[in-house]
């Protein structure tokens, strides 16, 4: 586990975690409701055995087989307060003051994103540790044995999201070693918030970052080689949490790389979901899980770059429109006062008559003259990046895909602009237009049509973004929303 310092800490403030959305919850009518303080204290044998009524089978609430041999039961102290006992086997740490300090250690961590640890037991030969009680269960519950509806594709995005910002915050803390991190180690309270269980970061014996007790199938490749684990292999087990939220199956990560090569996407992704998100968050999620599945630890992402993307992802799949036509419905919302619509003759642009034409070529020969300018505000944080060696790739990925579209190789265009995108400080306008148009070339409009709002709400006094809209419309065969946004992109030109 390394070096860990004993330092006091203080709890800081995070923001509330909104209730989760999970059709299975279970509402046990014996959860306690009561606000208990979290404070670590060691407890004695026969207190835990109380508890549990005797580490009867009845409460047990883990997985366990030959792989995961310890085993954690649900328990009750004399004063109400549920917690999960996790009861080690008798020779997994052998010295009784090696367990306490790192029990102490992980018992300073206190996160809304965890399932906290609050005290532990070394009594003869038994070890065991006592965390807070999560009364819904495993990730693993309601993503692979469901019983009434899938969990749903942002639900899925926010149990990866919170589940990278409690690593984050372990690893601020010192603590960069996650042991077996799958979907049974990721926990759901009593109104389905996701807690990532604390039980994780201790080793299971005492050899010095030498435990991986998992299907060794879903075991970094350091592991294999070597027999040890090292902070990159969190990252390299996170990617594998990925697969299984992405695919609803816990699918080995060869297998998986295998369908990310032969660009399989379609394989590979959870049948339940479809029409939840758009291809491009569908892209950019396979590509930040094969980012975490590189054979090279030093080629994965941090947690803090996982999280920032999984953070954009979130939002976007709240905005992701389940019914086109719904949310274009009344195209004047969120249009600026200055561009509602009116009955005088259009006046359009050459760019806004050719996207009225769907005239496909010369909307792409149009983009092609007018270049980046749309973007000169961010170009000093583009050089800046690139001159910190931070968007280096992320740069070329914009010259490939720059370099495809104006060969009209508008699939691979598509490839590289939304590679580009991932990994973007901030939003390009230019960079959104044309994968818009590389969408309509490739008939794939309501993809084109999502590319075109995104813009207008990145700018939404840029004409382009409504004319692109228009176009997006008008192959979707809506006519008359087509006609709105032509004429709101004709009357911000106006101005």
């Amino acid at each position: 586990m390394g070096c860990i310092c004993f330092k006091s800490w203080r709890q800081e403030s995070s923001p509330s975690i909104t209730s989760t959305v999970i059709d299975d919850l279970d509402h046990d009518g014996d959860d306690d409701d009561g606000h208990y303080p979290l404070i670590f204290r060691e407890f004695s044998f026969e207190q835990l055995r109380i508890a549990t009524d005797g580490f009867s089978f009845g409460n047990i609430v883990s997985e366990h087989n030959d792989w995961t041999p310890n085993i954690v039961y649900k328990g009750k102290l004399g004063d109400g307060r549920r917690i999960a006992v996790k009861r080690f086997q008798s020779l997994s740490w052998p010295d009784p003051f090696e367990f306490i300090n790192e029990a102490q250690a992980i018992g300073r961590l206190r996160s809304e994103s965890m399932a906290n640890l609050i005290g532990c037991c070394s009594d003869d030969n038994e070890r065991l540790l006592v965390s807070e009680y999560m009364p819904n269960g495993t990730l693993a519950k309601h993503l692979f044995h469901w019983e009434k509806r899938p969990m749903k594709w942002e639900t899925r995005l926010k149990v990866a999201l919170h589940t990278a910002k409690a690593l984050e915050y372990c690893n601020d803390k010192g603590v960069d070693l996650y042991h077996d991190l799958n979907p049974y180690r990721i926990l759901l309270d009593k109104i389905g918030n996701p807690k990532l269980s604390c039980f994780g970061l201790m080793k299971s014996n005492s050899q010095e970052g030498k435990n991986y007790s998992t299907n060794l199938a879903f075991a970094p490749p350091e592991y294999l080689r070597l027999g040890t684990v090292i902070p990159e292999s969190v990252t390299y087990s996170f990617g594998t949490l990925l697969l299984d939220l992405m695919s609803g199956k816990h699918i080995p990560p060869n297998h998986a790389l295998d369908l990310f090569q032969g660009k399989n996407y379609l394989v590979l992704m959870d049948s339940a979901l479809d029409g939840q998100f758009s291809d491009e968050d569908r892209t950019e999620l396979m590509h930040i899980a094969s980012r975490c599945l590189k054979t090279k630890p030093e080629e994965r992402p941090s947690m803090k770059f996982l999280m920032a993307t999984l953070s954009r992802l979130q939002k976007r799949a709240e905005l992701w429109p389940i019914n086109v036509k719904k949310l274009m419905h009344s195209p004047s919302i969120n249009l600026p006062e200055k561009a509602k619509p009116t009955t005088e003759a259009l006046k359009l642009t050459p760019f806004g008559d050719a996207c009225s034409r769907e005239d496909l070529s010369s909307i792409h020969e149009l983009l092609e003259k007018l270049g980046y300018r749309e973007d000169d505000g961010v170009s000093n944080e583009f050089s800046f990046q690139m001159w910190t060696g931070k968007m280096q790739e992320n740069t070329d990925y914009k010259k490939h895909g720059d370099a495809a579209f104006r060969a009209k190789d508008f699939d691979t265009a598509i490839e590289f602009y939304t590679e580009f995108m991932s990994g973007a400080p901030m939003v390009s306008l230019t960079v959104l237009a044309r994968r818009c148009l590389c969408y309509l070339m490739t008939e794939m409009f309501s993809e084109a049509l999502s590319d075109a709002m995104q813009a207008q709400v990145a700018s939404p006094e840029w004409p382009i973004a409504l004319y692109l809209q228009a176009a997006c419309l008008l192959k979707l065969d809506m006519e008359a929303e087509a006609k709105e946004a032509l004429r709101h992109g004709s009357a911000l030109e106006a101005y």
